[in-house]
């Protein structure tokens, strides 16, 4: 099958056993991503038909043969052992997958498969790619950034309407904000750059699962550190208590006006 590797019988091996002989060549501590990974985990959208994509350490001088794709990497996982074979996790798998993929069409479906049936949150799925390799990025980021329209665009109409009773200047919507230094810290519902404040309208996290609990957590946390202040607004209460939003809001700009503002940037949808 694979250099050293022997298949016991007659026939064509299966997709199990491909598998085995994938994880066989790339050594004890590799592990499967990609389309085969996803399809395991039980994701479609991602050919399990491809070469098995198998993650080694970047230490090791496994190459590429046959059926399988190696891919050396300072970032390896930690396994998801499925019935006997170490898969790389879900998010990691389906970036992975998404990264050897020219098709935006292909590359959409398979992270708008990962979000509805696989419960990845986007905001989960960015910071996966932020932490690997830029190579291959490009569409995954750009397909990200409409996920995220469209899973707030309902809330998101709601605070426009907010909003325009405030009397305060116009936030960009969505805008992403970095660090001097360039680290991803979060993408604002609004955003009022003036002063520093974000405005968070958190009706996509919970879209997506109780895994959204645990990102939001991780979000605020990188406000912190950035200096940002944050307005949480449940989606309910901009329908329920506007009155009550705006006032909120109106006070939150007021003090964030009276801090320096934070050494971050914006960046617009096109970005």
């Amino acid at each position: 099958m694979l250099p050293g590797i022997l298949l016991l019988g007659t026939g064509e091996p299966t997709r199990r056993q491909l598998a085995e002989a994938a994880l066989l060549h790339g050594g004890p501590d590799s592990v499967i991503t990609g389309g085969e990974s996803c399809s395991r985990q039980g994701l479609t959208r991602l050919s399990q038909r491809d070469p098995v994509h198998v993650l080694v350490p970047d230490h090791r001088k496994t190459g590429s043969t046959g059926f399988v794709l190696v891919e050396r990497t300072t970032r390896m996982p930690d396994s998801v052992v499925l019935e006997g074979l170490r898969l790389a996790p879900l998010v990691r798998s389906v970036l992975d997958g998404c990264r050897r993929l020219v098709s935006p069409n292909s590359v959409r479906a398979a992270l708008a498969e990962a979000v509805q049936r696989g419960r990845i949150s986007p905001i989960v799925l960015i910071e996966e790619l932020e932490r690997g390799s830029s190579h291959g990025t490009a569409i995954p980021r750009a397909a990200l950034r409409e996920l995220l329209r469209g899973a707030r665009s309902v809330a998101e109409g709601h605070a426009m309407a907010v909003w325009r009773g405030t009397g305060l200047p116009a936030p960009s919507w969505n805008f992403e904000l970095r660090t001097t230094a360039g680290r991803y810290v979060a993408t604002p519902d609004g955003w009022f750059d003036e002063v520093g404040l974000a405005w968070e309208i958190d009706s996509y996290e919970y879209h997506f699962g109780r895994d959204g609990y645990a990102t939001t957590l991780a979000r605020n946390a990188r406000y912190a550190a950035a200096g940002v202040a944050v307005v949480q607004t449940l989606p309910g209460r901009l329908r329920s208590q506007p009155a009550q939003v705006r006032a909120e809001l109106v006070a939150a700009y007021r003090a964030a006006a009276g801090r320096p503002r934070p050494s971050v940037l914006s960046y617009g949808r096109s970005g």
